[in-house]
């Protein structure tokens, strides 16, 4: 019960909205989830013609290369969890959400890319198996405490490390769309000016260490 109350100080959770509401956002990410996953693939198979003025723009944004990243994946994810209205629920849509994008897309691949990415989804659905919990994470980083201050930096500097070339001697942008997810990622997680500051900076440091052993 103690640990119950400490954690209303960190977030609140939300009334109820009610059952039907309740399973139709779940519903929702879960078909979010499938859709996103539906696309990343279709854009892995897509022969780009720069003759097609839709091709050019994907060509250009360079979306095929953003949606086999981590960045936006955790971005989005970050998203549902910190609004969901219990950390509970942050847990059940964030789940939900991965379970359909990695569902798809190794569907996708074994039904119309004639193969099956087994190795390369483990990571994936490593993901998906420990997202409930980093969902739950996300969703108190929202909070206006220290604790909150803290994850907002840990969130923040593993944005950092996937949305920039880090390193011990040299920092540098991966392009505009990862400095927008970064930006994003802070905006997302906005308290107030001064914690969102010292999160940023923070993250900034951190991400140098991470960008060491996380998978970039």
């Amino acid at each position: 019960m103690q640990i119950k109350a400490w954690l209303r100080t960190l977030r609140p959770p939300k009334e109820n909205a009610g059952t039907a509401r309740s399973v139709l956002a779940a519903g929702g990410c879960l078909l979010f989830g499938v859709l996103l996953g539906v696309f990343a693939k279709w854009l892995d198979n897509l022969s780009l013609d720069s003759t097609v003025w839709w091709m050019r723009v994907i060509e250009r944004l360079d979306l095929g290369n953003v949606f086999s990243s981590f960045a936006v994946w955790l971005l989005l994810a970050l998203t549902i969890a910190v609004f969901s209205r219990t950390p509970v629920k942050a847990a059940v849509h964030t789940f939900l959400f991965f379970a359909g994008m990695c569902a798809a897309y190794h569907l996708y691949s074994v039904a119309f890319s004639g193969f099956a990415p087994t190795r390369y989804m483990m990571i994936w659905y490593a993901l998906t198996a420990l997202s409930p919990l980093l969902a739950v994470l996300c969703w108190y980083a929202k909070g206006k405490h220290a604790v909150s201050i803290a994850l907002d930096a840990l969130i923040l500097a593993v944005m950092a490390a996937f949305c920039f070339s880090v390193g011990w001697l040299y920092f540098s942008l991966n392009g505009v769309l990862n400095a927008l997810f970064f930006a994003a990622a802070a905006l997302v997680l906005y308290s107030s000016p001064k914690q969102t500051a010292i999160a940023v900076a923070t993250g900034f440091l951190l991400s140098f260490p991470l960008s060491r052993v996380l998978p970039t």
